[in-house]
């Protein structure tokens, strides 16, 4: 088993010595054998092996070898639900979780990629405070353009809901879908910033960066 990493790395060392494109050579390295060793995961399934094998009674290289021979590597991600559920008996929470597995295993879905191609991110922070006013500055418009400088909002929900939700543009096009999500406990406030519809993978690391950036200020504004 490698890290998607760790993966990528052998796949630039397979385009070097055979002069294969990048997808031809990663379509290669997921297709090789692995010396009896089972199969080389593109990146880490979302839950453990032996977590796996108690609640569905097979592990991971099973239930991908099963997939494979039932719906196959071209079947989407309902098709692969449903088939688990209904031939095997799946519960559905763990139709899921497999259906995700078996993506990340055969390289179909990274860590974080949603159905549709693109990437999601959640942030979150406890902090001492209060939770309407960290919803009202959020709301509000010139301070949510100062969080956000260089961009351009959009509101997707009605003012005062639970969860606002805002489209985000830059010049270069669409940068994903915010929602934050406030919540008082006692005297403390927790905030979870989800960022979707983020266009690549790249993007995700900068953007985990700068929300927690932004948690660590709005800590610190908020303890003045």
């Amino acid at each position: 088993m490698t890290t998607q990493e760790s993966f990528k790395r052998r796949i630039r060392a397979r385009m070097a010595k055979t002069g294969e494109r990048y997808g031809a050579a990663r379509r290669a390295l997921i297709a090789e054998p692995n010396g009896g060793a089972g199969r080389r995961w593109v990146a880490d399934p979302p839950h453990a092996e032996t977590k796996l094998r108690g609640e569905t009674g097979r592990g991971w290289d099973e239930w991908v070898d099963l997939v494979l021979a039932g719906p196959g590597a071209d079947a989407g991600h309902t098709e692969i639900a449903s088939w688990l559920r209904e031939e095997h008996d799946v519960h559905p929470w763990w139709a899921q979780g497999i259906t995700v597995g078996f993506e990340r295993i055969t390289g179909k879905r990274l860590p974080g990629q949603m159905p549709d191609g693109t990437f999601t991110i959640t942030r979150s922070r406890t902090m001492a405070g209060d939770a309407s006013h960290v919803r009202d500055s959020w709301e509000d418009d010139a301070v949510r353009d100062g969080i956000l400088p260089g961009l351009q909002t959009q509101r997707l929900s009605r003012p005062g809901v639970r969860l606002p939700r805002y489209a985000i543009a830059d010049d270069d096009g669409d940068q994903g879908v915010l929602s934050l999500t406030v919540e008082q406990v006692k005297d403390r406030v927790r905030a979870v910033v989800t960022h979707e519809k983020i266009p690549d993978l790249p993007e995700t690391e900068r953007w985990k960066a700068f929300w927690e950036l932004w948690l660590d200020d709005l800590a610190a504004s908020l303890a003045e």
